[in-house]
């Protein structure tokens, strides 16, 4: 059943006083235009007749967008089938990497630069703890989410990490643990914060832009930083349906969109600090816009990635 309300009838409302603003990047006018356009006369249409009584159908083609709700259904599909076949019999562990709010202002400045960073961080991380704990090259499937339930900006990286791996001599061997978690949930945590704020700092140094943020990555380093991990996933089946959910999600669904009127965006959102309860966020629509477009990508950057035996 098609939502009474839509993410694109909110870019035909409010895009306008966005571009008005001068605040859209031409990636992100780009982005608007196709979810818009999507299944409408803007990308033409297609014909579909029935083999057996002859029907016709007609229906208007998708925009392909990466960042339009109606797109990823079936991409995701045929994700969750490729990995399928590629996925060890093996236990698994999901690990999520988050980044602290106070760095949000470096990660708007250069993207790719901070996401590609992130990436880095995470599996050097992975790799590590692999190499120390258990004496193996293992792997990683990593997917990455910029957003929170009220499409604020928060970057974090779902990781499925398989229990086994390669030692220097080539052997498999599987990571036999006593504990419930994979690795100490602490020690990984304090080390991804050093490796991730260390190499940030290095490259912004690089482009002698250090200063700029000194602030916020030293407000950064005095944070808590938490990595969540969860005990084994079980079997490959389970492990690829599991990581499916995160694949393909878009920062806002149709489906979680209650009402547009009188300028406003009102959708629904878990509030996880009341037990994840799902309850109605209100948002001025260009503010909901404004939201939605910081979790636009850079062009052709690559959010699901993979590592170590998984390469």
């Amino acid at each position: 059943m098609r939502p009474e309300f839509e993410l694109a009838h909110a870019v035909n409302l409010f895009s306008a006083t966005l571009l008005a603003r001068n605040q859209l990047s031409p990636l992100q006018q780009k982005v608007l235009g196709k979810i818009a356009g999507c299944r409408t006369a803007t990308f033409g249409g297609h014909e579909e007749v029935c083999n057996n009584c002859g029907t016709v159908r007609y229906s208007y083609n998708s925009c392909g967008d990466r960042h339009c709700p109606k797109c990823q259904a079936a991409k995701q599909a045929f994700w969750i089938d490729d990995l399928m076949q590629n996925t060890l019999p093996i236990k698994h562990y999901h690990i999520v990497f988050t980044v602290p709010h106070q760095l949000n202002a470096v990660c708007l400045h250069n993207q790719r630069l901070y996401y590609d960073l992130l990436f880095s961080a995470v599996w050097n991380t992975l790799r590590s703890f692999g190499y120390t704990h258990y004496g193996v090259e293992s792997g990683a499937v990593a997917v990455l989410h910029t957003w929170g339930q009220n499409l604020s900006l928060h970057p974090h990286i779902h990781c499925i990490v398989p229990a086994a791996g390669y030692t220097l001599d080539g052997q498999w061997k599987n990571m036999a643990h006593s504990g419930k978690y994979l690795y100490p949930v602490h020690q990984l945590s304090v080390a991804f914060k050093g490796r991730f704020l260390d190499s940030l700092k290095r490259a912004l140094r690089k482009q002698n832009k250090l200063d700029m943020f000194d602030h916020q990555i030293q407000k950064a380093y005095k944070t808590k930083w938490v990595v969540h991990c969860q005990p084994s996933l079980a079997g490959a089946d389970y492990v690829v349906k599991y990581l499916g959910q995160y694949t393909h999600r878009v920062a806002i669904t149709n489906q979680r969109i209650l009402n547009i009127a009188d300028g406003k965006v009102t959708f629904i959102a878990k509030d996880y600090r009341d037990g994840a309860v799902n309850k109605p966020v209100t948002l001025d629509g260009v503010e909901f816009l404004r939201r939605f477009l910081m979790h636009v990508l850079p062009t052709r950057f690559v959010k699901i990635r993979r590592y170590g035996i998984y390469n």
